[in-house]
C-alpha cells in the first residue's frame, strides 16, 4: 500500500522469509468420564481446535540493539549494548531454556533508530531464528508511544516485516526525529499511526507496557491514561488490544549474589504511592478498577506478562531471563500466524513463577449436550463470548488448571492455594473516557482445596452461576499466598513468594 506520509529512503537489506499462516483456533477441553462422550459430539471445527496447546511466550525483550546514545555527536551516535546488553541469540537460548515457545524482540528507539533496527537488529534476528528454531521469534520494537509510555509493537512474520517496522518507526516513533519534534509526542500522532497500521495488508499488534509505572498514586495516572487506551482501541480494536498486566523488571530485589536488596521495587515502579500489587500493575490487580472498567464496556482489552529483559540479575541487573519468571500463554498451534491471531483474540492467560502451566475455562448455558451448546453459541472459552439462550439462564463454569510438580527457576514447587472467580456487568461504552472503575465487578466465589478435585497435577472446579440475565463477563485469578486481594508490594519483596495467575475474560451476552 502507499503511505500518506513522505517516506525516507530505505537502506537496502536482502531478506528472504517464508510467512506461515493457519486458521485461528482455540480449544474446548474435556474431563474424566465425560471425555469419550464429548469427543464423539465434536464438530469438525472443534476437532481442529483440539490440536492447539498452551504455548508460553514473552513479547517484551531487549537485545544489545536497545542502544545507548553518544550525545556529543550531531546527530547522536548509537552505542551498541549501551542499555540492554545481550545478543538476540542469547535471549532466544534462554527463552528456550526457561520453556518459551515464542518471543518478540522489542528494542527501543531514539534518534534515527529505525536504521539501527533495519540494518543491525534485524539481521541478528534472522541469524537467531536459524540458531534457535524451536523458539518462534517475532520481529518488533518497544514503540516510544506518542503522548504515552512505551508499547510492544509486534510485526506479523512476512517477507517485508523489516520494512514494515522501518516505515512505522521512522514515521511515528516519538523519539525518532533529531532534533526532537514535539508534534511527534501527541495523541493525534498516535491516532495517525494506528490508522496507518490499519491500512497494512497484515495487521501488527500494540500492547501498552508498564501502564502505571509513571502513576503518581493509586488511580492518579501518569503517561498512560484510560482515555488514551479507549481512543486507541476505538481507532484500531484489532491492533491496540491490551496492556501488560504484570510488567517486567521483577528481579530488582535480588542482588547479583542472590541476596536480598531491600530497596528493590518490583517492576521498577519507583513511586511508593503507586507500586505493583502481587507483581501486577494496579490497572489490572484492583478488582473493579481500570481493566474491569474497560471490560465492562465489552472491550476486547487483554492482559499479558513479560520480562522486559535488559540485564539479568546474575549480571547485576534487575531482570529475569525471558520465561524465567513471567509467562504469557497463548492457546494456539505452534505457528507464527496462529499465535498472532490467538493473541489478538485474547485466548491468553498469564502467570508468574510457573504457578500454573495450563488454564482451560469453559462456560455453558442451555442445551442438552456440548454439541448443541456449541452449535447455538451457548458455550465459550477464554477470549470468547457465550450467547445466553433465553432471558435468564444458569451458566456452568468449568475450570481445569495444571499446577505443575516440577520445580520452577528458583528451585521451588509453588502450590495454588486459592482460585477466585470474578464477575462484572457489561453496560456499554462510558460517556466519560477517564472512567477507571466498574462498581458491578466483584469476586463471586473463592475456591480452595476443599472445593476442587485433584488428579495428579490437574485441578478441576465446577461452579454454577444462577439466573444470569445481563450482559456480563467472568475472569479468573489464583495465588500461592493467603492474600484475599493482592496487596501493595513492599520494597525488597522476594518475588518468588508472591505468585499469581490471571485469565483473560469470557463474555456472556444476554438475549434481552
Amino acid at each position: 500500500m502507499k503511505s500518506r506520509f513522505k517516506k525516507k529512503a530505505i537502506p537496502f537489506i536482502a531478506t528472504t522469509i517464508l510467512a506461515t499462516t493457519a486458521l485461528s483456533t482455540q480449544t474446548l477441553f474435556n474431563e474424566g468420564s465425560n471425555q469419550k462422550a464429548e469427543a464423539q459430539s465434536f464438530s469438525k471445527e472443534e476437532v481442529k481446535k483440539k490440536d492447539t496447546t498452551w504455548l508460553a511466550g514473552d513479547h517484551h525483550i531487549h537485545s544489545e540493539w536497545s542502544v545507548g546514545w553518544d550525545n556529543s555527536t550531531n546527530p547522536p551516535t548509537p552505542i551498541r549494548a549501551g542499555d540492554a546488553i545481550y545478543p538476540t541469540v542469547k535471549n532466544a537460548e534462554n527463552a528456550m531454556k526457561y520453556g518459551l515457545d515464542w518471543m518478540v524482540t522489542t528494542d527501543h528507539g531514539g534518534p534515527n533508530h529505525s536504521k539501527v533496527n533495519l540494518e543491525q537488529a534485524y539481521p541478528e534476528l534472522l541469524k537467531s531464528r536459524q540458531a534457535v528454531p524451536d523458539v518462534l521469534q517475532f520481529y518488533g520494537m518497544e514503540f516510544d508511544t506518542p503522548a504515552a509510555d512505551h508499547s510492544s509493537l509486534i510485526i506479523p512474520k512476512s517477507d517485508n516485516e523489516s520494512t514494515t517496522l522501518y516505515e512505522i518507526e521512522s514515521q511515528f516513533n516519538k523519539r525518532e526525529p533529531f532534533p526532537n519534534d514535539n508534534i511527534r509526542d501527541t495523541e493525534e500522532t498516535m491516532i495517525q499511526a494506528l490508522n496507518y497500521m490499519k491500512g497494512l495488508d497484515e495487521l501488527p499488534i500494540i500492547i501498552a507496557h508498564h501502564p502505571s509505572r509513571s502513576a503518581k498514586d493509586m488511580g492518579v495516572w501518569g503517561q498512560d491514561t484510560p482515555q488514551e487506551f479507549r481512543n486507541w482501541n476505538d481507532t484500531a480494536p484489532n491492533i491496540a488490544i491490551g496492556m501488560e498486566g504484570a510488567p517486567g523488571h521483577q528481579a530488582t530485589s535480588i542482588n547479583k549474589d542472590g541476596s536480598n536488596d531491600p530497596n528493590g521495587a518490583r517492576g521498577s515502579y519507583g513511586n511508593v504511592n503507586a507500586p505493583t500489587m502481587g507483581g501486577f500493575d494496579q490497572m489490572t490487580a484492583k478488582v473493579g478498577g481500570l481493566w474491569d472498567s474497560m471490560l465492562g464496556e465489552g472491550r476486547h482489552w487483554w492482559i499479558t506478562a513479560t520480562s522486559d529483559s535488559h540485564v539479568n540479575w546474575r549480571d547485576g541487573g534487575g531482570d529475569f531471563w525471558p520465561g524465567e519468571y513471567s509467562k504469557t500463554y497463548v492457546k494456539s498451534v505452534k505457528d507464527y500466524g496462529n499465535i498472532m491471531e490467538n493473541l489478538r483474540n485474547g485466548h491468553v492467560f498469564v502467570t508468574t513463577g510457573d504457578l500454573i502451566s495450563e488454564l482451560d475455562v469453559k462456560v455453558q448455558a442451555g442445551g442438552k449436550s456440548p454439541l448443541h451448546a456449541v452449535a447455538k453459541g451457548n458455550s465459550a472459552s477464554i477470549g470468547e463470548t457465550l450467547t445466553l439462550p433465553g432471558k435468564k439462564k444458569d451458566v456452568t463454569v468449568t475450570i481445569r488448571l495444571k499446577d505443575p510438580k516440577a520445580v520452577n527457576a528458583n528451585g521451588d514447587k509453588p502450590n495454588v492455594k486459592r482460585v477466585d472467580l470474578i464477575m462484572g456487568e457489561v453496560n456499554g461504552k462510558v460517556e466519560d473516557k477517564t472512567t477507571a472503575e466498574n462498581i458491578t465487578t466483584k469476586v463471586v466465589e473463592r475456591f480452595t482445596e476443599k472445593d476442587w478435585k485433584q488428579d495428579g497435577e490437574y485441578i478441576s472446579i465446577t461452579y454454577t452461576l444462577k439466573d444470569v440475565d445481563k450482559d456480563s463477563y467472568i475472569r479468573l485469578r489464583g495465588t500461592n499466598t493467603d492474600q484475599l486481594e493482592p496487596v501493595a508490594d513492599p520494597r525488597g519483596e522476594d518475588p518468588w513468594t508472591d505468585l499469581w495467575f490471571y485469565s483473560n475474560p469470557i463474555f456472556m451476552k444476554s438475549s434481552k
